[in-house]
């Protein structure tokens, strides 16, 4: 059964009216994902020393009984767990690194220190593949003959997994310039070519916005370009978002991590759709997502290729792609979040007089992807507690992103701060140009009070014992200046500085 899965998948892949065709069927029964999943167990036990050791040293049952309970006895694995305990080459299937056929990436270091993994080039070819095909779709009919694909690439080159993958993967579009994190290189590339090309830019999140920061002060005019956004490596607001479409055509985020894999989900025009209307009606984002707190990131992932669990509230992950050459089996980079069918989003939404097939925002008639929804707050730890109350990033940039000054906004930075008295308060810092306008930090302060006390019942009960709570401090600094010094040696942005991270 499994592998007529994987011949149909293969077919799917094969063109752009095949990949649509399946996508309109979409459903994968459940079984199969978690068969996939099994079947992927049974070959790391078998073929990879470091997992039958880890398995064998949480006491796990033989294969045997209904393949979904044997699968929940493995023991759930993690970098500290199962990644610092082998060396690599124990890692891979055969117990050896491969002589050739073999790429070795390295992760931001986000955790504390980059790590090094190891890839077969027969997977990654899988994987890039699929980035193509999806990329495809959300263009949307492009590019044409009249206006052919252009990849700007400004995500981190070198070792790093995403750079490298993206420009293989974008490169089956078209012609791709890989720049690196470089707004000016990449506005004098729009320049030479001109408006008559679909562009497509990618980077992080905070990237894309620089990019339209300096164009508005040194131009081009962009507004006279083709472009679209693909983001990824940390969350994006919908405020951002918004912000961007002012002059992208589309912007879309993908979801994956180097020690996991590189393209687990990725945001389409539904699951788009469907987090904007999360975010205009809280109740909705509590039937979907459990809480009206958190407004997760929210994407779709092909079930034969992932099995996804939540345990504890985190995202547990096994990759059931046959080519992996270090598998991951129920690993746990330590995100919450969830995953939903379709039938149910489906469900949910109509309950709130919602049709997403007929409602999403797709700029062209494509096909909706019947695929199940992954969705991600983020790290799970990633948050700084004050009386009791857990602040999270993200509510922080939505509140910037609402504020009179937003586009003011270069940076931010959460933190805590404690007086004289011994009196703690929530603490942002903000990066922004210099000088500020009189008045910025108290301005952007109220924008981020007001979205804490809409957003957390937790927070609006702690500020109500103790009001010191809502009395959030802002201070600014100049591009680069203070906290943010550390940002120019880093890969990624960080987002909370407090205990003792700055």
């Amino acid at each position: 059964m499994l592998s007529g899965v994987r011949l149909a998948k293969r077919a799917s892949r094969a063109s752009l009216p095949t990949f649509r065709a399946a996508a309109r069927v979409g459903l994968t029964p459940g079984a199969l994902s978690v068969a996939g999943a099994v079947a992927a167990a049974r070959r790391a036990l078998a073929e990879v020393p470091a997992y039958a050791d880890f398995v064998a040293g949480h006491g796990a049952p033989p294969y045997a009984g209904r393949p979904a309970q044997w699968l929940s006895g493995l023991p759930i694995a993690d970098k500290r767990s199962y990644i610092d305990r082998y060396p690599l080459a124990a890692l891979c299937r055969g117990g050896v690194l491969p002589a050739r056929a073999v790429e070795l990436d390295e992760s931001a270091g986000s955790s504390g220190r980059p790590y090094t993994w190891a890839r077969s080039t027969a997977e990654l070819a899988e994987v890039h593949r699929s980035m193509a095909m999806l990329a495809r779709h959300i263009l949307a009919g492009e590019p044409t003959r009249e206006a052919p694909v252009i990849t700007l690439n400004g995500f981190s080159m070198g070792a790093w997994a995403t750079g490298i993958n993206v420009s293989r993967a974008l490169g089956r579009l078209g012609a791709v310039k890989s720049i690196g994190p470089d707004a000016e290189r990449m506005l004098a590339t729009l320049e030479l070519f001109g408006p008559g090309y679909t562009w497509v830019v990618t980077g992080y999140p905070p990237f894309l916005r620089t990019l339209l920061d300096l164009a508005a002060t040194r131009g081009p005019d962009l507004s006279a370009y083709r472009i679209y956004g693909f983001v990824g490596g940390e969350g994006m607001s919908e405020v951002l978002r918004g912000r961007l479409e002012r002059r992208f055509r589309a912007v879309y985020s993908a979801y994956g991590a180097s020690d996991l894999d590189i393209g687990v989900a990725v945001e389409l025009p539904l699951s788009a759709w469907l987090r904007q209307q999360a975010a205009q009606r809280p109740e909705l984002a509590e039937a979907l997502f459990g809480g009206r707190t958190r407004l997760p990131m929210v994407f779709q992932y092909d079930p034969t290729d992932y099995f996804v669990e939540t345990v504890g509230g985190e995202l547990v992950v096994t990759v059931c792609r046959p080519a992996v050459l270090s598998p991951r089996v129920r690993y746990n980079i330590h995100d919450a979040g969830g995953s939903l069918p379709y039938r149910r989003v489906l469900e949910v939404c109509r309950d709130f007089g919602l049709d997403p097939e007929r409602d999403s925002r797709n700029r062209a008639p494509l096909p909706v992807f019947r695929l199940p929804f992954l969705y991600v707050h983020g790290r799970s730890d990633s948050t700084v507690s004050v009386h009791g109350a857990n602040i999270y990033p993200e509510d922080v940039e939505w509140g910037l992103g609402e504020a009179p000054d937003a586009d003011l906004v270069l940076g931010y930075a959460l933190d805590l701060h404690e007086d004289a008295a011994g009196v703690v308060r929530p603490l942002v810092h903000v990066e922004t140009p210099h000088p500020p306008p009189p008045g910025l930090a108290q301005r952007l302060a109220g924008a981020v009070r007001a979205r804490l006390l809409a957003n957390s019942a937790d927070v609006r009960a702690a500020a109500a014992e103790y009001p010191q709570l809502a009395e959030i401090e802002v201070r600014l600094y100049p591009p680069g200046g203070g906290p943010f010094r550390a940002d120019a040696g880093r890969i990624k942005r960080r987002y909370v500085l407090a205990g003792g991270a700055r």
